[in-house]
């Protein structure tokens, strides 16, 4: 089940981009560059929230994160909720598949039944470690069994014990990206700002990003950084601060 957000607009990423670059004289920015960049710099901005959530974690931990709505930590893992999946996987020829669009993975369980009212299914220990699984199942006392299964993850999921048939698999899944209906609908394409003959904005072309909205600004500069171009933080502050006043003065009407 996904969480509804809004994403980021491929067209202001791309007019915010073009708009700087051409203010600080550096040249300008064509389609295809930033096509070429825009899912790299969705996807560090991605992996870098798992960095920040430890970082969170800690401060939260020693008591110096911020409370309720202000927390870093709790904002982060709004943002990565909506990209949290669930799928059930079958046994074949002696694994299970990993799903095409896995990044990471929250937990594996038995795909258990319900029994007299209750769920049979059992969580599953993942291991990433080859040589740890080969003690665990040399071990006497903690081999594993249909209470206490193991999940070893490599390109494809092996768990032991071989009699564990199906799978439940929660994950976090590869940012992609949203259309630009109206309703906007997730798609399995990367983000894209797409052109008509007159080389003229087409939204039925574009593709948004799937990050949320209050991200725009990162993706900016992460796509002028992988295309080369250092934007100076007194140029993209000022922006923001604009676009931030336009919005409120719009807001006020």
């Amino acid at each position: 089940m996904y969480i509804c957000v809004m994403p980021v607009s491929v067209n202001v990423v791309y007019g915010t981009l073009k708009s700087l670059v051409n203010k600080d004289q550096r040249g300008f920015i064509t389609v295809d560059e930033f096509n070429r960049f825009a899912q790299a710099a969705q996807l560090r901005i991605f992996t870098r929230l798992f960095d920040q959530l430890k970082d969170g974690s800690r401060l939260e931990r020693a008591g110096f994160g911020q409370g309720r709505d202000k927390s870093k930590y709790k904002q982060i893992h709004e943002d990565l909720a909506t990209f949290a999946k669930s799928d059930t996987e079958s046994k074949s020829s002696g694994v299970f598949n990993r799903p095409d669009d896995l990044s990471r993975i929250i937990s594996i369980s038995t795909a258990g039944d319900a029994l007299f009212g209750q769920m049979t299914r059992v969580p599953v220990e993942v291991c990433y470690d080859e040589e740890k699984i080969e003690r665990i199942l040399g071990s006497t006392l903690n081999a594993p069994s249909e209470a206490f299964p193991v999940a070893l993850v490599t390109g494809d999921i092996e768990v032991f014990p071989e009699s564990i048939r199906k799978i439940k698999i929660r994950y976090y899944k590869i940012p992609q990206s949203f259309t630009t209906a109206a309703t906007p609908a997730r798609s399995d394409d990367p983000p894209t700002f797409g052109v008509d003959v007159n080389n003229v904005y087409d939204a039925s072309a574009s593709r948004d990003f799937e990050l949320p909205e209050h991200y725009m600004m990162d993706l900016v500069i992460e796509i002028a950084d992988l295309i080369g171009i250092n934007l100076r933080d007194a140029t993209v502050t000022a922006y923001a601060q604009k676009e931030q006043n336009e919005k409120k003065s719009e807001q006020s009407f």
